[in-house]
């Protein structure tokens, strides 16, 4: 599908890349994003990906509608270069499985006929990609995951999901950076910190970076925990074709 380009208000516009969560599609999007950042333009205001679309918001001072799409439209018609070599960031998350840190653990397990043991090593054994933050800042919608552990939301939310929680919701999965309500099962929590308003990037994940879910035990997580905020993850710059699991 050849990306279409509309307007989203009198400043931004949605570039419209196709209608599936697709890891193609959203390289094409990455792609679109560093080409744009290459024009080096005078007032682009910012560029957000999500799973299919890329809003572009800019200066209406500066561009109008017809002018900003003048611009924008030959970076689309190049088309996607080879990523078969891509460097790409995966982000290690370490994760403590079941008991009071994965109270669903076992629902998910009976639901999908499987071990609690076996959804540990499926979950752990792919590296999801970050399609796009959302929700609440730094919550990240991560592509991927092994169908074999899809489980359906709660039927009833819960008020108050612990900061660091892990959950499966249908077939995605992601982690919860900050204490809130939501309806994802949860089945372990890292004690990493996910998103830091002290920091330049406060969220620690970005789009286009994978994870790499760890399991550890609790003494490691709370060793973990109490180094808080200096805590630095393990992050490995990796090949697409040696990324693990569902691609």
């Amino acid at each position: 599908m050849k990306p279409t380009i509309s307007p989203v208000g009198d400043r931004a516009i949605s570039i419209d890349f196709g209608q599936v969560i697709d890891p193609t599609i959203n390289r094409h999007i990455r792609q679109t994003i560093e080409r744009i950042k290459e024009l080096q333009l005078e007032g682009i205001i910012e560029l957000v990906p999500t799973y299919c679309a890329l809003l572009v918001e800019y200066d209406a001072m500066l561009y109008s509608y017809s002018e900003i799409c003048n611009i924008i439209e030959p970076t689309l018609e190049k088309g996607m270069t080879d990523t078969t070599n891509e460097l790409v960031t995966v982000v290690e998350v370490p994760t403590v499985y079941g008991g009071e840190f994965g109270p669903d653990l076992s629902f998910v397990a009976s639901h999908n006929h499987l071990s609690e043991d076996e959804v540990i090593s499926i979950h752990s054994g792919t590296d999801y990609l970050v399609y796009m933050l959302g929700f609440i800042p730094g919550f990240t919608y991560l592509g991927g995951m092994d169908p074999r552990i899809a489980t359906p939301r709660l039927s009833s939310p819960r008020t108050l999901i612990p900061a660091g929680s892990v959950g499966i919701a249908g077939e995605q999965t992601g982690t919860y950076p900050s204490d809130s309500p939501g309806g994802w099962q949860i089945i372990g929590r890292t004690p990493v910190t996910m998103y830091d308003m002290s920091k330049a990037q406060a969220a620690l994940l970005k789009a286009g970076d994978y994870v790499r879910y760890v399991p550890i035990d609790e003494s490691e997580f709370h060793r973990i925990k109490a180094l808080g905020t200096d805590y630095v993850p393990v992050i490995r710059e990796v090949e697409v074709g040696d990324l693990r699991g569902v691609k």
